[in-house]
């Protein structure tokens, strides 16, 4: 649970570091925003095949609705489970950190990118990028919840994490292809949406009552261990 706390803190800081940098308008992080994002613009222009599959992803494989959608899902599963406590605390980490992004998009007022081609929109401000944010709260605290009920040693955990982990970076890409995020935007969805995940499985350690699910899943047995209980 430590290495969970520095994870909280250390992207946290680098989150308000970017904010920082962005605000106050640092010139070598804008223009490296402006010529990534034109070079992929560029592409998108270019390929419109590549463009449509593109869309398809970050409006509906990775859509914000989808992954509230699955959490919602989770914190049913939970419910039927009774375990109320740990639904709730997923609900409430992810509002707050709904809450959260839409307080920063209203603070930093940043501009989307604006082409003479565009090849999609986006309503509200850029930063940081709604779709990132919400991707890597709701995979991170998903996983979060299958490793209490899950022994990672179990098949299939390196398939539901490696889909995670596509799911958070690819719609991070889509967002920048398209030509609707800067990418300082996207970092920095990614860099406080693990900041808010990380804080709510931190804070569910410290308060949750004792039997309660732990934050952390239960430890493989080793060899020794199991010859014991067979004998």
């Amino acid at each position: 649970m430590r290495a969970m706390r520095i994870s909280a803190v250390v992207t946290g800081a680098l989150g308000v570091l970017l904010l920082v940098l962005v605000a106050v308008g640092w010139s070598p992080l804008l223009s490296f925003d402006r010529e990534v994002s034109a070079a992929l613009h560029r592409d998108a222009v270019a390929h419109p095949g590549l463009t449509r599959l593109h869309r398809v992803l970050t409006d509906w494989v990775w859509d914000p609705w989808t992954m509230r959608a699955l959490t919602l899902l989770a914190v049913v599963w939970l419910l039927r489970r009774r375990e109320h406590l740990l639904a709730l605390w997923l609900t409430v980490g992810t509002l707050l950190a709904w809450l959260f992004q839409q307080g920063l998009k209203a603070a930093v007022g940043r501009e989307r990118p604006r082409w003479p081609d565009p090849v999609d929109s986006a309503p509200y401000a850029a930063f940081p990028s709604g779709h990132a944010m919400a991707a890597t709260v709701a995979c991170g605290l998903l996983l979060w919840v299958l490793a209490l009920h899950w022994r990672e040693g179990r098949p299939g955990w390196g398939t539901l994490s490696g889909v995670a982990v596509v799911s958070v970076l690819g719609v991070g890409w889509t967002r920048v292809y398209l030509g609707v995020h800067w990418p300082s935007d996207v970092l920095a969805g990614w860099l406080f949406g693990w900041c808010c995940a990380a804080a709510t499985i931190v804070t569910y350690r410290r308060l949750a009552p004792a039997g309660a699910p732990p934050a952390e899943p239960p430890a493989e047995p080793d060899a020794g261990s199991r010859m014991e209980d067979t004998r």
